[in-house]
């Protein structure tokens, strides 16, 4: 037999196998990896670096699909509430076979709901609204009565998604690790990257300049008008984008000023989807229209009491814990609503008071937990939170933050010292080489910061004068003239 026959047996031997995994039982987390690989391979963020805001679309997507998978394999989750999912989709095909509604940049937007009750359902719903092969999923539609995965069956997010060489070379798709080691490769030093990119950075910043002078204008007469704390955005849409949603919430105030009575001394978070997060932000959903905003701020008095609700949860949990107290770290996790936050902590304050813990009210003060629904073992984060998860069995739980504690301060300590040390050389960047700006992605450590910004410092370009620059993994160049490089920028 020769070696593309061999090849092509191989392949369809996988396809059989995983046709049959998927349609003879319920999908298990490993068989809706193989069954998700396609879509994995067109949405991966690692594909996005030269496009910061996609990748970021895309990472907190991902997320969210996860845990709404991992949701519907947990015996105790009978339902799930919808969910709405926005991705990017690269061309994973040859050029020959591109996709007309592709953009210039390779990639098409992709926006779909989920309301499926099953893995393998939801599965389905993904592949098809991306448009993406389906071949291995073809065969006869699984039964109701099909078995359903263990209990309490995580799905894990596979990153990098490897595949057998030979898969690529048969099929024409392309190859991850390859694509990513030739980034890497090509990638130019700092200064030759700005003697190139700079005038249209600047070009581009100059362009932006009167929209930017509206979104301050906007920003501060909605804040002084509705006593708001602050206006935020989820993501990092460009000014026009986000002078739009100001506009459109100015326009709202204007025909029914009544109806944003209820946000005083909230703050107000441009987001996916609509109501209030777990850090009792109000969101606005940017898809959604007038109406339904002032639905959302018709039922804030009873969002506020299920806060003020929550409170009370955090303030009881720490007395049970010894002072430790629940927090919400938003970079940390995907968006969570604040009826979802109440649920997790109702859950893990059962759990609690069903065996008494005997803790001392204060031996484990200033220290700090995450719930997390998807964990099965407790663990120590290197910022120095305790990530729990809300099903934890209480005694063991004790021994658990006891035994860590004195590590748990450590690495408080040393977060802090480390925030501290970045304000401090973020302040010397912006005096030193006369920035506008200097900010940084979520996904960049403070200690990566450090570092970019004190050889920044020793570089002293006078190419960066006057410039925005954000600290990324990527070189870009953004639509309104703000920089993105790398944190580990070659000299």
């Amino acid at each position: 037999m020769s070696v593309n026959s061999l090849l092509r047996y191989s392949i369809r031997l996988k396809r059989k196998h995983v046709s049959h995994l998927v349609h003879q039982r319920a999908l298990s987390g490993a068989d809706a990896v193989n069954a998700l690989r396609p879509f994995y391979f067109a949405v991966h963020p690692d594909f996005f670096g030269q496009y910061p805001r996609e990748r970021e679309v895309n990472e907190n997507s991902l997320k969210r699909l996860n845990g709404y998978l991992d949701n519907l394999q947990k015996s105790s989750s009978r339902s799930v509430q919808p969910m709405k999912l926005t991705f990017y989709v690269r061309d994973t095909k040859d050029s020959s076979d591109v996709q007309p509604d592709l953009l210039a940049s390779g990639f098409r937007s992709v926006s779909f709901s989920l309301h499926t009750n099953d893995v393998l359902s939801t599965v389905t719903n993904v592949l098809k609204s991306c448009s993406l092969p389906m071949e291995h999923m073809k065969g006869p539609k699984a039964s109701a009565e099909t078995s359903k995965s263990p209990p309490g069956a995580g799905l894990p997010f596979y990153r990098p998604i490897k595949w057998d060489k030979s898969y690529y070379t048969f099929t024409g798709f392309r190859d991850p690790e390859e694509e990513l080691q030739q980034a890497k490769r090509v990638e130019p030093a700092l200064i030759l990257w700005l003697r190139n990119n700079e005038p249209e950075a600047t070009k581009k910043h100059s362009a932006s300049l009167p929209r930017r002078a509206e979104l301050n204008r906007l920003k501060e007469e909605l804040c002084h008008k509705f006593d708001l704390s602050d206006i935020r955005w989820q993501r990092s849409w460009g000014v026009s984008h986000r002078c739009s949603q100001l506009q459109s919430l100015s326009r709202l105030s204007q025909q029914n000023p009544e109806a944003l009575i209820n946000l005083q001394g909230h703050t107000v978070v441009f987001a996916d989807q609509s109501g209030m997060n777990a850090s009792g932000h109000i969101m606005l959903g940017t898809m959604d229209v007038h109406h339904q905003w002032t639905k959302l701020f018709e039922q804030l008095p009873g969002y506020r009491s299920l806060q003020q609700q929550t409170d009370w949860l955090k303030e009881r949990i720490s007395l049970l814990l010894g002072g430790t107290q629940v927090v919400h770290v938003e970079r940390l996790r995907p968006v969570q609503s604040i009826a979802e936050h109440y649920g997790t902590l109702s859950t893990f304050h059962k759990s609690l008071m069903s065996r008494r813990l005997r803790l001392h009210p204060r031996s484990l003060q200033g220290l700090t937990m995450l719930l997390e629904n998807d964990r099965s073992n407790p663990s120590l984060h290197e910022m120095g939170h305790f990530i729990i998860p809300t099903n934890a069995d209480p005694p063991k739980l004790q021994v658990f933050l006891q035994s860590h504690a004195p590590e748990a301060r450590q690495r408080t300590q040393r977060k802090n010292q480390l925030q501290a040390e970045e304000e401090a050389v973020v302040k010397l960047c912006l005096q030193n080489l006369s920035l506008r700006s200097l900010s940084k992605e979520p996904s960049v450590s403070s200690s990566q910061m450090i570092l970019c910004c004190r050889r920044l410092v020793e570089q002293r370009s006078p190419l960066m004068q006057g410039l925005h620059i954000c600290v990324s993994h990527f070189y870009s160049v953004m639509q309104d003239g703000d920089l993105c490089v790398p944190w580990d920028w070659k000299s």
